[in-house]
């Protein structure tokens, strides 16, 4: 059963970009959430993502996204979320190449202090890889996406998404292309929000009983 309090929350407010996240759930239900006034859905898998696609919505990569599976999305999805490397930046750039199109892309970094096995770029390579995207004629950079800590402390989350905003700041000063910074999930979200985040990535709250 769809959340429609919660989907219809989400819509109206005009702080965060709704990403209705799919994954698992099947093309019928990301059916009844268009239905439901939902555009943007963010799928972690290229294959699930496939088995689902329909031309007429909004797609986002949110998951990790392996460099051979780069030529299977292009064209489809209007933002990938989760570049977290030199080489998959070059990869999504000759792809997009192929295809005489501009691909916008998020940078993924790694914010979290607990989860060692979380993806994203280490903080400290960050403006090398933004400086060398910016070099690519297709690609545009539109910001930022990160994964809080899975935890309990919420002073330990609002600090991670309080770096991440940080750096989202000062990187907008150097990149004018970049208007989006993705954090905040079914858990977070709220904090994600009050902390800077302008598009959130929901899934299991969706899908929940009001």
């Amino acid at each position: 059963m769809m959340n429609q309090k919660l989907i219809a929350q989400r819509l109206q407010d005009p702080r965060a970009k709704l990403v209705a996240v799919t994954k698992k759930h099947t093309a019928q239900e990301v059916d009844e959430l268009y239905a439901l006034g939902v555009r943007t859905f963010g799928e972690n898998r290229v294959q699930e993502f496939l088995s689902k696609y329909n031309p007429d919505y909004d797609w986002h990569i949110i998951g990790h996204l392996q460099t051979n599976k780069v030529k299977y999305i292009i064209g489809k999805v209007s933002l990938i979320e989760s570049v977290d490397s030199l080489k998959l930046a070059q990869e999504i750039e000759n792809q997009a190449a192929k295809h005489g199109l501009v691909q916008d892309i998020l940078v993924e970094i790694k914010v979290s202090q607990q989860d060692e096995n979380k993806t994203g770029l280490p903080i400290a390579e960050l403006d090398d890889l933004l400086a060398e995207i910016a070099k690519m004629e297709h690609l545009r950079l539109k910001g930022l996406m990160t994964i809080a800590s899975n935890t309990d402390d919420q002073d330990l989350i609002a600090s991670e998404f309080d770096q991440a905003k940080a750096l989202y700041d000062q990187a907008c000063q150097l990149y004018p292309t970049m208007d989006t910074l993705s954090m905040g999930m079914s858990h977070d979200y709220e904090l994600a929000i009050e902390h800077g985040s302008n598009q959130v990535r929901i899934g299991t709250a969706l899908f929940e009983a009001e």
